[in-house]
């Protein structure tokens, strides 16, 4: 176990959920940008509260851990962990935890797994590394519950693992991390706000075989093109013919972004997550900017404000940067 009240400092990921046709099973970790925290454990005495959750941004989050994802995710590692050690009330440990959230709540690039993802790895190691990365996906999976009313992996597993990951199965978990060339990443993000739940609301329940069919043959493809390093297979299996003709309404000038971006020599792409961000993927970081400028021009004309990012796949997911007292 780290020393009691040592601090460790923690790199969390942004994340692409989905992948265009992959909803709710595929996923990937960036670069950029992350969140940053710290993080330490003490001993808990009776009665004290087992999470303390600071916020050094503006985002005036919730600090009650059973509101906070990050809090949510620990309160479910906590408890695991109690159980495994069989721990005594006088040997029961707490954590604080400070959150400087780098990645914009509402985004659409898994703001709530980074955190929810950055405090059970950094709660893992603060003990000894004890649990396995799917039992670290499985507490952070409860903040995403509290984030948008279901417990869904595909932000969370990339986030942990790193990479490309495909979520085979959520009961019982079942990650796969998945080979993928070299890809840059161009990801714009208009400032609205989608939230998860409202995104999931309108999704329709039922969807036609056809669509089923095709929808099948593009993950399939999607995947053995990521394994092949085949840039034209992932490119053709980058559509969406279920979800995203649905939340696209909820995004301006999606259609019109899609297609620019694509004459720039994108490969594809599409909403990330449940948006509003919408990423494309390209082969050469020199396409991947030239995306951008696609991006910027489209939004600068509707006079709405971005941001934007160029970036490539991150292959460590969560990472522990530093220790210190």
């Amino acid at each position: 176990m780290f020393s009691e009240n040592q601090w460790i400092k923690i790199k969390a990921p942004a994340t692409v959920a989905n992948m265009v046709c992959g909803f709710d099973i595929l996923g990937f970790a960036v670069n950029s940008p992350y969140d940053e925290m710290e993080m330490r454990w003490m001993t808990r005495a009776e009665n004290e509260p087992s999470i303390t959750i600071i916020n050094i941004d503006n985002y005036n989050l919730p600090t009650d851990p059973e509101k906070n994802v990050a809090g949510a995710a620990l309160l479910a590692f906590l408890e695991e962990y109690e159980e495994k050690q069989n721990s005594s009330s006088s040997s029961k440990i707490k954590f604080e935890v400070k959150i400087n959230k780098l990645i914009k709540p509402g985004s659409g690039v898994g703001s709530s797994a980074a955190s929810a993802a950055g405090a059970v790895v950094g709660a893992n190691y603060l003990v000894g590394n004890i649990f396995s990365k799917d039992d670290l996906v499985r507490f952070a999976m409860n903040g995403e519950k509290l984030a948008s009313g279901v417990k869904h992996a595909d932000n969370i597993a990339p986030c942990i693992f790193g990479g490309v990951t495909l979520v085979r199965s959520i009961f019982p978990l079942e990650i796969i991390a998945l080979p993928s060339p070299t890809l840059h990443v161009t990801i714009v993000h208009p400032q609205i706000e989608v939230r998860t739940s409202d995104a999931r609301s309108i999704l329709r329940q039922q969807v036609l075989l056809k669509d089923a069919i095709k929808q099948w043959g593009n993950i399939a493809g999607l995947v053995a093109g990521l394994m092949k390093s085949d840039y034209d297979l992932i490119g053709r299996s980058l559509e969406d013919v279920i979800i995203e003709p649905v939340r696209s309404i909820l995004i301006p000038g999606f259609d019109a972004l899609k297609l620019a971006c694509k004459q720039a020599g994108a490969l594809g792409g599409g909403i990330s997550g449940s948006g509003p961000s919408i990423f494309m993927l390209s082969k050469t970081e020199e396409i991947a900017k030239a995306v951008e400028k696609e991006m910027h021009e489209l939004y600068a004309g509707m006079n709405l404000p971005h941001h934007t990012y160029v970036t490539t796949i991150n292959q460590k997911g969560v990472e522990i940067v530093a220790d210190f007292i």
